[in-house]
């Protein structure tokens, strides 16, 4: 055991932990020859197209150094904020973490939130300048942020470049000499924590698990703890590029399981597996529960495919733990799930693999948050939906979530991050100078109005420059209201929305306005109205596809005229009783990029 380390690769987006991986695999010689692409251990068409890590990867290489053979497990993790929780998983499973930090663009918001993750877990920090071949880079400057952040002599920085492999032999070294080796008894009850899962057809559900204590050997009876399914280990292995089979894997190693388990519902991520025979008295305390930011409605397009869409979403939530999701209806869309994501870009990567994995067209609606409401008696409700809402005369206050979130930008910017946050109703904090032109700015922000498109225009006022970083705080009480949609004095479930009141008026007409350029013209004319309780706020109207009746009529009384377009108007009266709209998907999706 004290020749095994395990560690895992932590940083802000696009910091350049994939390629820093690629070379100390091609270092190590455990990937070669046609094997051997970028970002090797990106294995999904998504994360190659984006150019993102979506999910953790771990892989086993060996490694001699002074004469003596070592095993390294090293973890890949996500850089992007929405993937935090993959994050704090590869961290539980970890003794060490190399940080890395972009010579070029210096210490971001993410890169101080891992780091305080890491450092509550009592992980050893390697803190590694990559990128140092650019002709931008400031290694000089870089380096007195990362002393400052973390306080450690500087020698102890590894100046390294993932692309050309300078620095990537001093990396092993530090990762053997500075990681202390996992503790744990080889003779003691085994115990095995989970950090991951994937579904493959011919096999079952493969549990992917690191040995804290004891060994597993291929054929033995085994137990998961949380739900007491007991199972036999037809496979064991550890994880190389590919699967690996082996006899026995040893504490300290992380390794896979198969055990033809089918249900999705038997394997959680953070459960302990132990042996049945001499089981372990209880599980690892493992993970906390993930916490969901976004709620949204996920609907099947055709409502047969109901079923489909339950089973397609367990197989993804064993693959990606902090996906939440619970069965709801909706009188425009039918049967669907309320599913929970940790924000806008978990929330489209979730849509696009059940597309491409599961051949799933789904719709989906207006994303929200959850919201606490209070009635006159004082009983509190959680709400994650409008529909969802008491009658407004019994409701005594609504408190709506805030995060704390901190933004690090460079000091050009301050004036327009902070106009945009007033504008979002945050309260400024503090704000902070980290090094020269670099400012740490902390918001108390409504978690409700940066759902949408705070990410986006954050990035677009700082050309890129800031980053974003939040975690939950606390909930306050709001002067809310339930902003509905009618068509034809129907409301639209799907497409209500809770708002501030401030916004709602202006909210509720760019709403009506984006519905009339989308919803296809009828046989008769189409009310839109945004309505708040029995107030209309906004109205649009989508005017009728209607037939030049009076063409036959050329000179003669006006009354016959008259008597034509009377007639026409009674027929789509009666038109309009029977007809319905149809809604359709662009209009839901509209309403997230209303600006």
């Amino acid at each position: 055991m004290k020749n095994i380390r395990n560690f895992c690769i932590i940083a802000h987006i696009d910091h350049g932990k994939s390629t820093l991986a690629d070379r100390l695999l091609e270092f190590t010689k455990t990937v070669e020859g046609k094997d051997l692409q970028a970002q090797v251990l990106d294995n999904m068409d998504l994360e190659r197209e984006r150019g993102i890590t979506i999910k953790s990867h771990a892989i086993q290489m060996d490694y001699e150094y002074e004469g003596e053979k070592y095993t390294l497990n090293l973890i890949d993790t996500p850089g992007h904020v929405d993937f935090s929780y993959e994050v704090s998983r590869s961290i539980a499973a970890c003794e060490g973490a190399l940080l890395v930090v972009d010579a070029a663009q210096g210490i971001q918001a993410q890169t101080i939130s891992n780091v305080y993750m890491a450092i509550e877990h009592d992980l050893v920090i390697i803190p590694i300048l990559n990128k140092v071949d650019l002709e931008s880079a400031m290694p000089d400057e870089v380096e007195d942020q990362i002393v400052q952040l973390l306080g450690c002599p500087r020698e102890e920085i590894i100046r390294a470049s993932g692309k050309t492999g300078i620095g990537i032999e001093e990396t092993l070294r530090a990762i053997i000499e500075r990681v202390p080796p996992p503790p744990g008894d080889p003779d003691a009850p085994l115990q095995a924590l989970i950090f991951d899962s994937v579904f493959n057809p011919f096999r079952g559900i493969i549990a992917y698990y690191k040995i804290v204590n004891g060994t597993i050997r291929k054929g033995e009876l085994v137990k998961f703890i949380a739900t007491g399914k007991e199972y036999n280990a037809d496979e064991v292995g550890i994880l190389r590029l590919a699967m690996s089979p082996r006899e026995e894997v040893r504490c300290g190693d992380v390794g896979y399981i198969i055990s033809g388990i089918k249900t999705s519902k038997e394997v959680k991520v953070g459960d302990t597996i132990t042996h049945v025979k001499q089981p372990a008295t209880k599980g690892i305390e493992g993970f906390e529960e993930v916490k969901p930011m976004v709620f949204a409605g996920v609907y099947p397009i055709v409502s047969e495919e109901f079923e489909n869409l339950r089973a397609s979403l367990e197989k993804l939530q064993l693959n990606d733990a902090s996906l939440t999701f619970q069965p709801e209806s909706s009188v425009a869309l039918g049967f669907g799930f309320r599913c929970g994501f940790l924000g806008l870009l978990h929330m489209e990567i979730i849509q696009e693999r059940l597309e491409r994995e599961f051949d799933m067209d789904v719709i989906t609606t207006v994303p929200n948050v959850s919201y606490r409401v209070y009635d006159k008696k004082g009983q509190m409700k959680e709400v994650h939906n409008p529909s969802g809402l008491p009658d407004p005369t019994l409701i005594d206050r609504i408190e709506e979530p805030y995060i704390r979130a901190s933004v690090i930008t460079n000091t050009t910017y301050i004036g327009s991050i902070m106009t945009l946050c007033l504008g979002k109703r945050g309260a400024l904090i503090k704000q902070e100078y980290i090094s020269g032109d670099r400012v740490e700015i902390i918001y108390d922000l409504p978690l409700g109005e940066i759902v949408i498109d705070f990410y986006d225009k954050l990035k677009s006022i700082s050309k890129g420059y800031a980053s974003f970083d939040y975690h939950m705080h606390d909930y306050r009480p709001s002067r809310l209201v339930k902003l509905d949609i009618l068509l034809n004095g129907e409301p639209v479930d799907a497409l209500s929305t809770l708002t501030h009141v401030d916004n709602a008026q202006n909210f509720g007409r760019r709403m009506c306005e984006k519905l009339k350029e989308l919803i296809p013209r009828q046989q008769f004319d189409i009310a839109i109205q945004a309505a708040i309780g029995a107030k209309i706020i906004a109205r649009e109207t989508v005017k009728a596809v209607r037939k030049d009746v009076t063409a036959k009529c050329y000179g003669g009384d006006i009354s016959r005229k008259r008597k034509l377009l009377e007639k026409q108007k009674e027929g789509k009266k009666r038109m309009k009783q029977v007809g319905n709209v149809e809604v359709p998907q662009k209009a839901f999706l509209a309403v997230l990029k209303l600006d």
